[in-house]
This record gives structure tokens, sequence and C-alpha cells, in this order.
């Protein structure tokens, strides 16, 4: 890289990277550099990254940050590496978090007040929430220095994209794969809508619930009760049988409690459980034969048999709301004992009770055996009237879950049907949007079928790269392994809507294009929201009447599922670049999108395009506060992401959350110390080794800054820059950010900690040529580092880009983000040894410093001689022995080779010279800091006055005088305090005060 001669002036030593942050956007929205990142690559290597979108209901967070760097890291790795990669932001507009906004803001409490409303009205309120904080959005992305483009960004509410969405769902329909079913699956009563697979996995909360042990009285043997255990006392209203396993025991037992006497059945391997719930204390009832008195109440088993010879018996409904109605269908198969293949004796009673209406092995085995269906609980989670003791009552209520089960119990212990009852603590299904607890309710849907495509969706996520690794086979895999067929259809307002038109006689008509619909209805469309296509209807044409389209919006995962293609307008436009250009390379999101995104995009790309959709994946974590609580806005435990981007600048937080376990799929506790450490010890570090540059860059004779380099120091740095290099473009070809970003710090500290500490005496030195190598390959290191962190941490690369190659932000056409990659070759074997004895190097003067403190001798004193063993701690080459016996202040060092362990012995005696070089030491110390204190600058020279009676003083500055001329950039000292001198100061050196003056020559 040329060099042009400029005049490098130091930057502040704090630079405010705040502000230089708003300076290079400035230069890169003024001069497009973005858009020349893709412009310039060729156009025939396309490098496809699919970006999740956000909702625009609320102010970015750091989930939302975290998200936003991975994005933006691997897209500029890509276009340094040749690639053309757009980059076009989206925005999520559709489903239940819109609708929440907008009922909290309109006062709606219930399904029914929207409709009450008008579901235009309600409608059109909705599109008008979507995009409420965009303008934040706009100003936080660019400011975290993510290049996308926002301004041409697609809405999964405008009508292209959901054209897309109905062409997706035609294909699936054409392929068979789409079907209706009734079913019973997770609804929310609140939302009044059925949820799908993953929405229900995402939403689970551990609460206090009650469960119950019911007595169901037999019909022909009075006084005898079936046991049944049930953790949703409510459904008992819906009970039309019991279950029991055909080959289980199920024992007999007779309980005396007061004069009452009563024979209850349950399966034996539970006896002592459930009777230990009865009798209210532990017992063991396993093999009693005789009465047992616990608690007074007395305790016997009378027999055991199987549970076939239970089935068919009959016995009274609890709840006698249903039983007398005549009107019900299959009323003689009710309240009967039936077998069934799900019954285990793991937890309960042994006796499973059937309500065919709240749950999916009851739905079933209501089939298998024409059993009533009774649903006394209706979308809204409101007992209907029927149940007139418990009518109006919300089975689940938000505020107290408990509530309803409470009366049941009440009614049930009145009843004599109570047999125990327990308070306990389980993980149960919430909505995901609004918390309201789910309820198990058996209703129609449109389902895909998943199961149908599942064998491909295995075999193509073969396919796909995971980071972390674990996440394909864990998390994701046995996501897929348990697919069961997806829920499509909600009974809800704002959404894309499920292109189906039904007519009366059966006939049915998927319509696939707004120029289809137009076609069949003679209408323009121009909007494919609910409120307008319910309106449209059409001919049949197998009968002649109305075909008018199902009530049922499609799942808002659909619209995500559909993205890679709606975001395009596919098949509509940019068909031939849509195809030359899936599946996608690169997609990143949090944990959870392994069940949702992540998953949908997997699913309708199996069916539609028998492809993957995507080929590699990255995973974040969640961010938690510091104190590993979820971060609130209530309580105000996190600092605002704005101020700690003005306080520390983006690249310090994004270097902080790259290297993190949060880019591993691991939970982060934020710190703000976290983010300020990385300032400290890496930008400032890396910004204060250009200082320490620029102040000898002007003195550069030649126009390259790579040179030709004997010196150790040199050769060992550009071994590790090549090192570098390489681990970082490692990490970026497998996806692993922290993998990738965590080198960078280390590289960093052996610069400056290093090699240049090592290499000031050089910057300073008379050698010409080796003073020339010095800056030379500091500037290169320089220059190639800024593209090796261009990704990571653009802006300091920018700024430190400019200042090397002394553009300095004049030309335009110049930026780090254009560039290429920096190359990088296998070490050579003298590479490798140099590497490895400068390692060993740095490890034996740690150990010798450890030792002089422990001695308290300060390193500016002298020693003689330091014994290391160690057979591996050998140091061969002399060049970086030397480095070693200058840093840590020794005359001789010698290698043992002894034993495995480094070693080291210490001499600690001092001789008169040992002594008088010491204070040479001291006194250039002192000297520097009073050039430091009077604003000398390198350029500058001296005369240095002192004054002391000491006589070791007085034969150091006699002998030594040249050296410390040299080591402080003076021209003379002089054995007298001036008046003219600029500044003085007393010190102390070898125990005694002096006194120092300084005058700027």
């Amino acid at each position: 890289m040329s060099q042009t001669k400029q005049n490098f002036e130091p930057q502040a030593p704090k630079p405010e990277f705040g502000k230089m942050t708003e300076k290079i956007l400035e230069f890169w929205k003024k001069n497009k550099i973005f858009h020349k990142s893709i412009d310039q690559r060729p156009k025939n290597r396309h490098y496809v990254f699919y970006d999740g979108p956000p909702f625009a209901t609320g102010e970015p967070h750091y989930g939302h940050i975290v998200a936003s760097v991975m994005k933006d890291v691997v897209p500029r790795y890509w276009t340094m590496r040749g690639y053309s990669i757009e980059r076009k932001w989206g925005w999520d507009c559709h489903g239940l978090p819109i609708e929440n906004i907008a009922e909290k803001e309109l006062g709606i409490t219930h399904k029914k007040e929207i409709e009450a409303m008008g579901v235009e009205k309600f409608n059109e309120y909705c599109r008008s929430k979507v995009l409420a904080y965009v303008d934040i959005w706009n100003k936080v992305i660019p400011r975290l220095g993510r290049w996308v483009d926002m301004k041409n960004s697609y809405r999964t509410m405008d009508l292209p994209f959901m054209e897309s969405v109905w062409w997706v769902f035609k294909q699936l329909w054409d392929k068979g794969l789409v079907y209706e079913s009734y079913r019973s699956m997770y609804i929310c009563p609140r939302c009044e809508t059925t949820l799908s697979q993953s929405e229900v996995a995402e939403g689970y909360k551990d609460v206090k619930d009650l469960s119950v042990v019911a007595k169901f009285e037999l019909v022909d043997e009075p006084g005898i009760y079936i046991l049944a255990w049930t953790t949703t006392p409510w459904t008992l209203i819906g009970n039309v049988a019991l279950a029991v396993g055909s080959e289980l025991d199920y024992s007999y037992w007779e309980i005396l409690d007061n004069d009452k006497k009563e024979i209850v059945i349950i399966a034996k391997e539970l006896e002592s459980i459930v009777l230990s719930r009865h009798a209210g204390t532990p017992f063991n009832f396993k093999d009693l034969d005789t009465h047992t008195i616990i608690s007074d109440k007395n305790y016997k088993r009378i027999k055991t048999i199987k549970g076939k010879e239970l089935v068919g018996k009959k016995y009274k409904p609890i709840f006698d709301y249903y039983a007398n109605d005549e009107k019900l269908e299959n009323r003689e198969n009710g309240w009967k004992v039936y077998a069934a293949d799900f019954v285990t004796t793991e937890d309960g009673t042994g006796v499973v009770h059937i309500a065919p209406a709240f749950g999916e092995d009851d739905m079933n085995l209501g089939k298998q055996y024409n059993l009533l269906f009774i649903q006394h609980v209706g979308m809204d989670g409101v007992i209907k009237n029927e149940a007139t003791d418990f009518a109006g009552l919300n089975v689940k209520p938000k505020e107290d879950v408990q509530a309803t089960d409470v009366e049941i119990i009440k009614y049930l212990a009145k009843k004599n049907a109570l047999f125990a009852k327990e308070q306990y603590l389980h993980s149960y299904p919430h909505c995901w949007r609004c918390d309201t607890p789910l309820i198990n309710y058996a209703t129609s849907s449109w389902f895909v079928k998943v199961t149908d495509v599942k064998e491909k969706m295995l075999d193509l996520a073969k396919n796909i790269n995971w980071s972390p690794e674990y996440i394909k086979e864990g998390r994701f895999g046995n996501w897929l392994e348990g697919a069961r067929d997806w829920s499509i259809s909600r009974q809800r307002y704002w959404a894309s809507v499920i292109p189906l038109w039904k007519c009366d006689c059966g006939e049915m008509k998927v319509v696939g294009s707004v120029a289809e619909l137009e076609e069949l209805s003679g209408q323009k469309v121009e909007d494919l929201h609910k409120h307008i296509v319910d309106k449209i209807s059409f001919t049949c044409v197998k009968c002649g009447g109305a075909m008018k389209r199902i009530p049922d919006v499609i799942d808002t995962w659909f619209d995500s599922g559909s993205m890679p293609y709606a975001q395009m307008h596919y098949p509509f436009e940019n068909k031939e670049k849509f195809e030359d250009n899936f599946p996608a390379e690169f997609i990143a999101e949090g944990v959870d999108q392994t069940r949702c995104w992540f998953y949908y995009l997997h699913v309708i790309a199996s069916a539609v395009r028998e492809k993957e959709a995507y080929k590699n994946v990255i995973v974040n974590g969640i961010v938690l506060a510091e104190d590993g609580k979820k971060m609130s806005k209530r309580l105000k435990n996190y600092p605002d992401p704005s101020l700690i981007f003005e306080k520390y600048g983006a690249d310090a937080m994004r270097y902080y959350l790259l290297s993190s376990p949060v880019m591993l799929a691991e939970n982060l506790n934020f710190s703000e110390k976290g983010v300020s450490d990385i300032l400290r010890n890496v930008n400032m570090i890396l910004w204060n080794v250009y200082n320490f540059y620029a102040m000898y860059a002007d003195e550069l004779k030649v126009e390259n800054l790579k040179v030709e380099s004997d010196n150790v120091l040199d050769k060992w740095i550009l071994a590790r820059l090549n090192q570098l290099i390489g681990e970082v473009t490692e990490g970026m070809d497998k996806y692993n950010l922290p993998k990738a970003t965590r080198p960078i710090s280390e590289f960093i500290d052996d610069l400056s900690t290093w090699y240049l500490r090592r290499s000031r005496d050089r910057f300073k030195g008379d050698d010409a040529k080796d003073k020339e190598a010095a800056i030379a390959t500091t500037g290169f290191v320089l220059l190639q580092l800024s593209k090796v962190i261009a990704p990571f941490m653009p802006f300091l690369a920018e700024q430190l880009w400019q200042k090397v190659t002394g553009n300095n932000f004049q030309d335009e056409n110049k930026s780090v983000h254009l560039e290429s990659w920096s190359e990088h070759h296998r070490l050579t074997d003298k590479e490798i040894k140099i590497v490895e004895e400068m390692e060993k190097a740095r490890k034996i003067v740690e150990v010798i410093l450890a030792d002089r403190d422990k001695e308290g001798i300060k390193v500016r004193q002298p020693l003689g001689l330091s014994s290391v063993g160690g057979s591996s701690w050998v140091v061969k080459d002399g060049k970086i022995v030397n480095l070693i016996l200058d840093e840590v202040n020794l005359k001789n060092i010698e290698f043992t080779g002894e034993g495995e362990n480094l070693t080291n012995r210490l001499s600690t005696e001092l001789t008169m010279e040992l002594k008088m070089e010491g204070v040479k030491r001291d006194l250039v110390r002192s000297i520097n800091n009073l050039r430091k204190d009077a604003g000398m600058t390198i350029q500058d020279r001296a005369v240095i006055y002192w004054q002391a009676d000491d006589e070791m003083i007085k034969e150091v500055f006699e002998k030594m005088k040249e050296e410390i001329l040299k080591d402080t950039l003076s021209t003379n000292v002089e054995a007298i305090i001036s008046s003219d001198a600029d500044l003085q100061k007393e010190v102390k050196i070898n125990d005694t005060k002096i006194i120092l003056g300084i005058k700027k020559k």
C-alpha cells in the first residue's frame, strides 16, 4: 500500500469515539460507501442474506442490537471477500402484537367488541400503529454501524408481499399439503384463536395450580368409587368417560372414616401415593392386607383385579348438566369405563378422566368409541350457561388461575366427589404475546401436512451449518424429529388471509394472485387484508352459487416463512434473480427462533422448493440485566443502548457482544463495565499505538509500508499478523463469531505491550535502517489490522485506515470497507519457531518480573543473572534472549534445561556498576516525566539542569552523561539550577532528594 506523505499529527490521548462515529457516518452517507461496497463487487458473485424483520412497535433493545451486529459483521466480511451482498431491511407488520396494542389503546377486552366496532375500522387502526417507532430505528441502526437498506425496505402488510404469501399457500394446496380438521389444540381465550406448536412452546411459565382426585360412583355398585386424577378440575364438567389400562393391576380399598365407609379403586402401583394424600401423611401401603389406622382412618385392601375387568362399568356423572339432555347423540356410550393404551402409572391414579373437547388423547378416544362431545366452555374461556352453577366463570382467569378450580373443588366436596386435593407447581403454556394461560380446546383449523414432508425436512437439514454446532442435532434437530402438522388458521383480523373461497355446495377455490382474483371477481383489487377481500365473491363453477372467502386469517409465522419469496415479490417479479440465488448463504436470529422463524423457513422451503432455505445459521442467546434478571424498563435494570453508544462508541459495544458467549446461543448478563473494559483494553490501546506511530511516520523515507527487516521483533509481529488473519478468517468461514473476534484483542495487546514497547528505542535510535523498518512495519501492521477489524469495529477501522493511508477522508472513493480481505499464508517453519520462542520469552519475562517484585527490586535496577529451568523453556534465538534481558533489566540469563516446569533463580547481588546503572535509569525516567510535564514533544530538544549532594548521582551524571542525553533527547546537562529553566521539580533518586530542571532548547 503506497503511503501519501502528510503531517501525522498525534490524536488526542482519549478521542471522543462518539463524535468520531458521527463524522464517519456522514462520510459513509455522503459518499454512498455502503452502496459502493455492493456495486464494486462482481455481479456474478452473489452472497444472499435473509434478514428476519422486527416490529416497529417499540424502541430497539439489546436483543435487536445483538441480532443486528451479527447481521452486519458477516455481510461486511463476505463483501471484503469479493461478494456482492444486498441487505434489504424489512418490517413485521401483522399479527397479535399489533392487535394487542390496538386493543389496549382502544380499551377493547373481548373479541366481540372488535366485531361490534367493525373489522375495517379495527384493521385500519392496526395499520396506523405498525410503524410507530420507525424514526428511532432509522437512527439507532446506522448508529450501531450496521449497513442495511432501510430506505427500500419491504413491509409484510404491503400488497406485493401478501400476494407472494398467497402464492406460497397455493403451492402447498396444489401439492395436497393443506387440509381442514377438527382437533384438540391450545387456544388463547383472550385472543380467541388457535396457536401453533411452536407458539405454544415459546410461552411456558411456572405456575401454582390445583389438582384433584375425584370420586366416580359405580351405578351398579353403590358405595364403590373409581378414583381419577386431573390437573384441570374445570374440565370435569365435560367428563363423559374414564379410561384404564387393560393389563394394569387395580386395587379395591375399603376406607372407614368416622363411621363413613366406602370402597375406592386405584392402580396398585400408585396406591401409596394416592392414599397418603387422603390420609394426610406419607405411608407405604404396598402389600398391605390387614387394617391400618392412619389419622383415625381405617384402610384395608380387599382385592386386586386387572383393568380389563373394569371396562364397561357405568358410573354416575358428577355434574349432571348434560347427562339428561336427550338431544345429545351417543348418550348410551357416555359415563362408562374404557380401555386406553395411553393410560400409565407414572402419576395420578392410573385412571384418566376423559373430556373429548379438552385433550388430544381424550378426543381420539371419543372418536374411537363415539363418545359424547361436551364443550361447556366457549373460545373465550368462559363457561357456558348450561353449567348453571359455574356459568360466566373464566376457566383460567389471568389474574387468579386457581379461582374457578377452587369453585369446582368446593362443588366436589359438597357432592361427596372429592377424595383429595393438592396445590402443585408446574410449567403451563401461556400466550406468547398477551401472557394469558392457554387452554386445550377442540376446534376446527386448517393445517399444513408437515408430517408428509418431514423426511425431506430431516434430509435437507443435514446440509445446514449451525453455529453453535450442537443446535443442529440438538434443539433444532429434536424439534424436527417431533414435528407435527402445522395449524395455520387464526380467528383474528390484522394478518394475511387464507386465500380460500368456498361455496355452500362444498366447492373450494384457492386464489394464488391478485390477477387471478380480479379475473374471477371482475373487481379491481388493491389490498389483500380481511376487511377488503371478505367483501369479494365470485361464481361457483360447479353450482353457480356465490363463493365466499373462509373467515380465518393465516398464522403470522406463515408470513415469516414466506419471506424469501415475498421480499422479492416472487414469482411475480425478480423470478430469475431469486431462482439463481436460492437458498440463502446466511441467516441469524435468537435461540427461540429454532422453533419459529428458522423452522418455518425450513418447512416451506422443503415443501415448495424441495431445498433448504439457508446454508449457514448463527444463533444468539438472550441478553439479560447484569443481575441475571430479564431486562425491564419498569425496573430500570439496564443502561439505555443509545447512552452506551454515546459514552463508549458503537465499536466497543459491538466487540463486547461479538466476543461474548451470547454469540454462541448462551445468555449474557449485560455489563456496562464490560463495554468500558473493551474501550480501555482494545480500542484505546490500538489508538495509542497509532498515536505513537503518527509521531514518527513523517520520517518514513520509503513509499511502501512493508520493508524487509532482519529485526526479530518485526519478523515476529508480521508472523503474528499473518496468524491473526488466519484465525479470524477461519472463525468467520465457520460462522463462529467469538472465535473470529477474540484473537483481535490478543493481537492488539501483543502489538502494544510487546512489539511497540520493545521497539520504542528503535523509533528514537540512530540506526536509520532499523528505525525505518520499525516505522514501516508498524504502519503496515496498522494498515492490515484496520482491514481485519473492519467487519467487527467498522468506525475505528475506518478512522485508522484513513489516517495510516494518508487519505484522511479526502477521496470519496476510498474506504477500508471498499478494500479486499487481507491474504494470509501458512506460517513457515522459521515463523513458527519465532512465534513459539517469543511466546516462551514473554512467559519467562512474566516469571522473572514476579520474582523481582517478590524481592522488592524495581525493574529500573539492573541485576546480574537469572537461571531459568525447564527442558521445554530453553530459548535458543540470541536476539530473543536479548529482548528478555532488556525487558527484565538483566545482564545475563542462563537456561539450565533442568526439569519439566518453568523455574527461575534470580541473583539479587548488586555491584557498584549495577547500582549506578539503576540510578541512571531513575534519572532518565524522572527527566522524561519532566519533559512531558513541560509539554515538550518528540521533536523538541532540551537542556537539563540538576542539583544534588549525593556522590553516586554526581558520578552517574559524570560517567553516563552521553547515555542520559540520548535517552532524554537532550543536548546538554548542567550541574546547576538555572533561573532560565522552563520547569523544575524536586524528585527522589536513590533515596536522595535532588532538584531537576528542564529548558526547551
